[in-house]
């Protein structure tokens, strides 16, 4: 079995994969490069405030932070400085700022650098965006005492969105907002406005964007489980009824067969040469990641994003949105067909592209969206977005006067398809207490991997040795940690399983087809470290 060198008494100390694929060990040390850059940190009024910032922009915005710790978790030892900050300004109403800054953000013209704190009215997801970050920070740090504190405020941000005439259609019981370009920041206004429009107005094109309902639908299904674990039953059960039917009523008005329609209008408007009932755009893998889209759901969204590939001249499947719309439309002439949100190809929209394809039977789909992204950056440069020809974005061609070649958006994306995803670390609590393991290497073909995750406010780790014997038929595993774990292995195409073994003694086991790829399920409990055989025939 290979072992890993970063351990003490078998226990990880370091977030490491070593797989023996090349190009698949050189992404998460290249990522975590990535990320080491885009580390924002004030003094907020005297507070120390640490996190992590958009490629485009020097501010710490929610929505960017928020994904971002997904990867940077596992080295980031301040989980929850920023989220304070948002917390402590959330108004009476409910409502949370978007960003803040202390720099000066339209140079040469802005030199001041005050504090401030910025929310764009168009904007519907933010709210849900701060549920996520409070959730992923309570599980790398286990501060129970922590995440009671913020629930207040998560609920009071929920119970917003749920009331506020800017922020819920009544009708639809769904959330709303005006039309924007899937979850980005400014809306059509049909010529009224001179450049990016972010106000509401009464001219406003209101309609529902599925991007929100799944972000939504997470939020209300993650607060349930923070409330659970906070010892109170009532307000789980309610939050988790809510989600169930919110994901109900969401899919039947957005889902259109295929894959999720860009908006749902409210207030009727038609752009000359655009069809919104086939625009396929960037929430839609969000969508299944999120658990908003059921498994045929996902298989026929991900068939989507292949067959639009295969037509197409992009280098990669990952368009922000499909058919794009007419040059200049919303109001700034750069936004043209192939760029930014405006069908610019983003790395944020491969990596979960990845990640729900390893989740849905489609791993190979999921390893070719890792492997394109590592031949993209090994000039050790990574953009938010790229024309479809792959000319990565630049100053001239964005929206914004900051464009850096380190974006963590995206990558971060792509370290989470690799280890929640590939290698199939997944912690379903906190601390990795609770594991759902489903290492994937037999779709990538390695023979013998060793990965270990580590969150590195807490110490808290997780780790396995694997090893394929294909002549024996057998998987072997060598799990170190302490985790009740729930075994989701992938095994050769065109096999059963016979038999797990751990620590010498036969479990029960049962069969899982997913699509046309074949798991192995079972459960056991680590103590320490664990031998497990998988014998398949």
């Amino acid at each position: 079995m290979p072992r890993s060198p970063q351990t003490i008494a078998g226990i990880p100390t370091d977030t490491v994969l070593q797989s023996g694929n090349s190009r698949l060990d050189a992404l998460l040390p290249r990522i975590k490069r990535f990320l080491e850059h885009d580390v924002a940190s004030f003094s907020v009024m005297g507070k120390p405030t640490r996190g992590y910032r958009s490629p485009d922009t020097p501010s710490i915005w929610i929505r960017d932070h928020s994904d971002i710790m997904r990867g940077a978790r596992y080295w980031e030892t301040d989980m929850t400085t920023a989220i304070d900050r948002f917390a402590e300004t959330q108004t009476a109403d409910g409502w949370l700022f978007d960003y803040f800054t202390m720099l000066p953000e339209k140079l040469p013209c802005e030199r001041e650098n005050w504090l401030k704190f910025v929310r764009v009215p168009v904007e519907a997801d933010v709210e849900y965006r701060f549920v996520k970050a409070v959730f992923l920070a309570w599980q790398a740090t286990g501060d129970d005492a922590w995440m009671k504190r913020m629930l207040p405020h998560a609920e009071r941000a929920l119970q917003y969105v749920m009331t506020d005439p800017w922020r819920w259609d009544p009708r639809h019981k769904l959330v709303k907002r005006p039309y924007t370009i899937d979850t980005w920041d400014f809306d059509y206004t049909a010529g009224r406005h001179n450049w990016l429009n972010f106000q509401v107005t009464e001219n406003t094109y209101w309609g529902i964007m599925h991007g929100d309902s799944s972000g939504y639908f997470e939020a209300f299904s993650l607060l349930a489980r923070l409330y659970r674990v906070a010892g109170q039953p009532a307000r789980a059960q309610r939050w988790k009824t809510t989600a169930a039917s919110f994901r109900r009523r969401a899919n039947k008005v957005s889902f259109n067969g295929k894959f999720y329609r860009h908006r749902v209008p409210l207030v009727p408007v038609t752009i000359p040469g655009v069809n919104p009932e086939g625009q396929l755009t960037l929430s839609n893998p969000m969508n299944i990641n999120r658990g908003l889209a059921d498994h045929k759901m996902a298989v026929s969204i991900l068939r989507e994003y292949q067959k639009r590939g295969a037509r197409m001249s992009a280098f990669a499947d990952w368009f922000s949105v499909d058919p794009p719309f007419p040059a200049g439309i919303f109001g700034d002439e750069k936004i043209v067909p192939g760029m930014y949100c405006n069908g610019g190809i983003m790395p944020l929209v491969g990596g979960e592209i990845a990640r729900a394809a390893f989740d849905h039977g489609m791993e190979e789909y999921g390893l070719a969206q890792l492997l394109t992204y590592e031949e993209l950056t090994r000039n050790n440069e990574t953009f938010l977005w790229y024309f479809p020809d792959g000319r990565p974005s630049t100053i001239e061609t964005s929206t914004s006067p900051d464009a850096m070649p380190t974006d963590g958006w995206g990558s971060s994306a792509m370290l989470y398809a690799l280890m929640e995803g590939l290698a199939g670390i997944v912690d379903t609590g906190k601390l990795f207490r609770r594991v759902a393991l489903s290492p994937r290497w037999v779709a990538a073909e390695c023979g013998e991997v060793d990965v270990a995750v580590r969150y590195a406010a807490s110490g808290a780790s997780f780790g396995y040795s694997y090893a394929h014997r294909p002549v024996h038929s057998m998987i072997a595993l060598e799990t170190r940690g302490m985790a009740e774990t729930s075994l989701h292995m992938l095994l050769p195409k065109g096999r059963i399983p016979a038999r797990v073994r751990v620590d010498g003694r036969t479990i029960p086991h049962r069969s899982c087809k997913v699509g046309e790829s074949m798991y192995v399920d079972a459960s056991f409990a680590v103590k320490t470290n664990a031998n497990v055989v998988v014998e398949y025939r």
